[in-house]
């Protein structure tokens, strides 16, 4: 007895040529699948295209005749050609029926690939990890490239010549370049708590976004999205003391775009510029590949020594700082410092640059305002506002998001904006709509304040655990402030070593000497840990890891 199943199977072997019909293609169909059946009809139709089993230019069977050989219904043969039209496999003509289109899509989308060389020493460079951390975020890892290098050190395997400045870049990023998206290990730096980011509430808020029209698929501001733009500024105003308008603030990619932008505007190659030292090696890079020449300021518990600054370098054209935590070493700027850091710059007719990379996390006393809003407050009696204010939401929500912003004095609005939109137009907008949903429904302040917590809870594990398990190999210092702390190694053990050997036995600590310039910032006995994108257990066991790799450098 034959049912409809097995009728239907039997013609889906071959659709034969009829009159007036077309070639023969086997389409084997599954009734009880989860695909309709005309999404099987056009994936088998298409695959006997891309096959070559139907050639350009022939013809198909018509809707009619196919839908009897296959035993389904006409429509779903009707569906199936529609779709192969939609994506411009065939091509219907009033009369002709329809033919397999000459050129496919496929083929306008791909390039014909040609035989691969064997990789040269350029390629296996690139390849092997670089010095410090491979992947590091936003906090580091990686020694800067040099300001300057020789004509040789452009040079690649291969034959290929770069620039000073491509050579500068590719040593520089060549471990973020090579990393890709690695699951993040203890104590990496710079990893923000992901495992509680709001997801649900997140997808909610974009959704709605879409439902009411979606945001500005075009040409948006160079500034970025007016209400983000409006949000940050309330943000900051309140939350940091700073002082601004929406007009004021750019919305970036991050901090080290943002640092870039400012970079190019401000800085002529050859201007000096106050680094702190130690302190984030990827601003020294932006800074040296916009030709700056860097100039080492040290740090100490009050912050940059801003008198060291004017004896190295009196007349520099910009200061890059970290005030309220300082990166690597933690420290807060003193009020005095910073009254000294603004009216050096008002005197040399310099810029400071404000890095407030983590500020929001502060588990004790309250945090001194940002140096912009001082800045502000002071400029009708001082003179014009001196202070570009760069913060990011990588560390609050999640790297992935790319969404920072840059807040400029009201004098160099226009200049910013014009560079703007030269360099990139703008920011990404389709997540810019969500965030601003983010922090005007109060969203962001509660998130943060979790956060705090969260942090502060992390930090005691991190201190706990490691007073438990690495006596008399490393001593971790309370920070109250940020996302990492400063160890410092007993007597004997070397941060590079060490470093080395917690690679080996799968955490990442980070020496810090390799966000040192100078000689005399070179700290052979400290290590930095991240604390903050890992839960109490992952901490206590990255932790026993620790230990045993500590241990090892004595055996």
């Amino acid at each position: 007895m034959t049912g409809p199943n097995s009728r239907r199977n039997e013609a889906a072997k071959a659709a034969r040529t009829r009159a007036g019909g077309g070639p023969v293609v086997a389409l084997p169909l599954e009734p009880g699948e989860a695909r309709p059946l005309y999404r099987q009809v056009y994936d088998g139709l298409r695959e006997a295209i891309l096959a070559g089993r139907l050639r350009p230019g022939e013809r198909l069977p018509s809707t009619r005749t196919l839908a009897a050989e296959l035993g389904v219904a006409r429509n779903t043969v009707v569906l199936a050609y529609e779709q192969l039209r939609t994506e411009g496999y065939v091509v219907g003509a009033r009369g002709g029926g329809t033919r397999v289109r000459e050129a496919l899509p496929d083929a306008l989308l791909h390039v014909r690939p040609r035989p691969r060389r064997a990789a040269g020493p350029a390629r296996a460079r690139a390849a092997a990890p670089g010095k410090g951390e491979a992947g590091a975020s936003a906090t580091g890892g990686a020694r800067p490239a040099p300001p300057a290098g020789d004509a040789g050190s452009a040079r690649q395997g291969g034959g290929a010549r770069l620039s000073a400045r491509g050579a500068m870049l590719a040593a520089a990023g060549a471990g973020l370049a090579q990393a890709g998206r690695t699951e993040p290990v203890p104590f990496r730096l710079g990893v923000p708590a992901l495992d509680v980011f709001p997801r649900r509430l997140w997808a909610r808020l974009t959704a709605r976004d879409w439902r009411r029209g979606g945001p500005y698929l075009g040409d948006a501001d160079a500034g970025g999205e007016r209400a983000l733009r409006e949000a940050i500024a309330w943000y900051v105003t309140h939350s940091r003391g700073a002082r601004c308008t929406a007009d004021q603030v750019f919305v970036v990619s991050g901090t080290q775009q943002g640092l870039d932008i400012a970079a190019r505007v401000l800085l002529d190659p050859g201007d000096a510029v106050w680094v702190e030292d130690p302190g984030y090696p990827y601003a020294h890079t932006v800074l040296a590949v916009a030709g700056a020449r860097l100039v080492p300021v040290t740090v100490d518990d009050e912050g940059l020594d801003v008198a060291a600054g004017e004896r190295a370098a009196p007349t520099a054209r910009l200061a890059y700082v970290t005030p309220s935590h300082q990166f690597p070493l933690g420290a807060v700027m003193s009020v005095s410092r910073r009254l000294m850091l603004l009216a050096w710059a008002r005197r040399a007719e310099a810029w400071v640059v404000e890095d407030d990379y983590d500020s929001e996390f502060r588990y004790a006393g309250r945090p001194l305002p940002c140096l912009q809003g001082l800045d502000a407050e002071r400029q009708d009696a001082a003179g014009p506002a001196r202070v570009l204010y760069i913060g990011t939401f990588s560390k609050t929500l999640a790297p992935a998001l790319r969404l920072g912003y840059l807040i400029v004095p009201d004098a160099l609005v226009d200049a910013f904006r014009a560079a703007r939109a030269v360099l990139d137009r703008h920011a990404p907008t389709l997540a810019q709509g969500v965030l601003a949903d983010f922090i005007a429904g109060g969203h962001y302040a509660r998130h943060v304040r979790r956060m705090r917590t969260l942090y502060a809870e992390r930090q005691a594990a991190l201190l706990a655990a490691a007073e438990a398990e690495l006596e008399g190999l490393l001593t971790l210092t309370p920070d109250p402030a940020g996302l990492h702390v400063v160890g410092r190694l007993a007597p004997g053990l070397d941060a590079e070593a060490a470093a080395a050997a917690a690679e080996a036995e799968g955490v990442r600590v980070y020496p810090v000497s390799r966000y040192a310039l100078s000689p005399d910032a070179q700290d052979r006995s400290g290590l930095i840990l991240g604390y903050a994108g890992f839960d109490v257990r992952a901490i206590r066991v990255g932790v026993r890891k620790l230990r045993r790799a500590l241990e090892s450098l004595r055996a």
